[in-house]
């Protein structure tokens, strides 16, 4: 059934991104710099810049307009970002009862509209999005979110990942939707917004921090989650039996970000030139990337195998493992909220369902993650059966189907120059503009 399609168009469809975008990033871990040092260096002060003076910020521009320029992970250092990294922890702050009692209410409402019987099919990323666009508009606005608000959130978020995994294109007309919702409700937000950004500005900063960025991450950290139980009975059986015991949890999680990581990813531009020894010197304006499942992959014994009981061995704090990225070098702010929410969500879910999946589970997940909710503690062998089927002959039209609109939109993207465009005409703190050859996307 061409099963030696996907691979094939993969590997096409990075050399795309390559010829398209330059290939003169450097990524982490290598030869140069292994795993010993790769932390090392991603803490280091001068691994600071965003976007300016790299090529593959014109593509993550493109994905996540509008308003990249003032998203928290691609401003520059300097006062708009310490203005906003401030307003986001504010948000995202309060007492832990209620940030898990507001995603069990949202997970039970979300579910009491979905399961309609003994076994549900969906799609674990298009699940979780309504409970998240219901959770993050509670936290923005402080009230329960309207179905209408929710429609327009989700279409958004899932507009924004759907082009950011190339299977689909963007749909800026349908951002703009939520947009010009936004901009009515500036007033009614539970905390001041930046005072550094302009009126529009401060929209785009709500619709790209909470209404693309937290849906999105984390609706994909719950698909994997998700999935991860429905391939390893034992351990949803084990979570549904003892939903108290937060340390076992705490292990699935750890083991599910270290397998899973929601950054492939995540690119650094040298502000100045770093020397870690005599031998090792990356000048100023090099594009730095760090590779998170490499990284992950190295430093344990059977790295491919889901082993939540590896985290009874092995300290979270001394193994290979930043699911949240490196405190000295812009952590996800969301690091302490979403184990939260996501151990409520996930006892709301066992509490009612058994998940239950047969397809192949890749850390970008551009399948959605198939799954079935089994409500009657029964087994649905053959419709697991027909999963599989159905999930590898889509893994081989989806894989064209990235080849093809990847391709367009890089090719659109490089000839906007978003990011590029941008820093030509201004120039942030003061900083000179570096010119650097585009980087990999990968």
């Amino acid at each position: 059934m061409l099963s030696w399609l996907p691979a094939r168009v993969v590997a096409l469809r990075v050399k795309v991104f390559e010829k398209v975008n330059g290939d003169n990033a450097i990524t982490f871990p290598n030869e140069q710099v292994g795993p010993d040092r790769f932390q090392e260096l991603y803490s280091h002060p001068a691994a600071n810049g965003r976007s300016r003076g790299a090529g593959l910020s014109d593509l993550f521009w493109y994905w996540l307009s509008p308003g990249p320029e003032v998203h928290q992970e691609h401003l520059e250092d300097g006062p708009r970002y310490d203005d906003v990294a401030r307003t986001t922890r504010a948000f995202l702050a309060g007492p832990g009862s209620e940030l898990a009692e507001a995603a069990t209410r949202c997970t039970a409402k979300v579910l009491d509209e979905v399961l309609t019987g003994p076994v549900t099919h969906v799609r674990l990323r298009e699940l979780m999005m309504p409970v998240w666009a219901e959770y993050f508009y509670e936290l923005v606005f402080g009230e329960p979110c309207p179905r209408a608000a929710r429609d327009l959130i989700v279409g958004h978020a899932d507009d924004v990942v759907s082009s950011l995994k190339c299977t689909g294109l963007r749909h800026p007309a349908r951002r703009a939707r939520l947009t010009r919702y936004l901009a009515g409700r500036l007033a009614d937000v539970r905390h001041p917004l930046p005072a550094t950004l302009s009126p529009t500005e401060q929209v785009h900063y709500l619709q790209g921090t909470y209404f693309n960025t937290a849906v999105v991450q984390m609706s994909e950290a719950m698909a994997h989650l998700l999935l991860a139980l429905a391939q390893h009975p034992s351990v949803a059986a084990r979570l549904a039996e003892h939903p108290a015991d937060d340390r076992y949890f705490a292990h699935v999680l750890d083991e599910t970000f270290r397998l899973y990581p929601l950054f492939g990813i995540a690119h650094r531009i040298t502000t100045a030139d770093i020397t870690l020894d005599e031998r090792t010197t990356f000048p100023a304006g090099s594009v730095l990337c760090f590779n998170y499942p490499a990284y992950h992959a190295t430093g344990y014994a059977d790295p491919e195998v889901f082993d939540p009981g590896r985290w009874e061995r092995t300290a979270a704090r001394g193994a290979h493992h930043i699911p949240f990225g490196v405190a000295a070098n812009r952590p996800c702010p969301a690091w302490r909220l979403s184990p939260i929410a996501m151990r409520a969500a996930t006892r709301e879910v066992l509490r009612r369902v058994r998940p239950h999946s047969s397809v192949t589970h890749t850390r970008s997940l551009p399948s959605r993650g198939p799954c079935l909710l089994v409500g009657d503690g029964s087994t649905p062998r053959l419709r697991l059966a027909w999963l599989r089927v159905r999930d590898r002959w889509e893994d081989v039209w989806r894989s064209v189907v990235q080849l093809v609109l990847g391709t367009a939109m890089v090719l659109h993207a490089h000839r906007l120059r978003p990011a590029g465009r941008y820093f030509e005409t201004h120039e942030p703190q003061g900083c000179p503009v570096r010119h650097q050859p585009p980087g990999d996307p990968r």
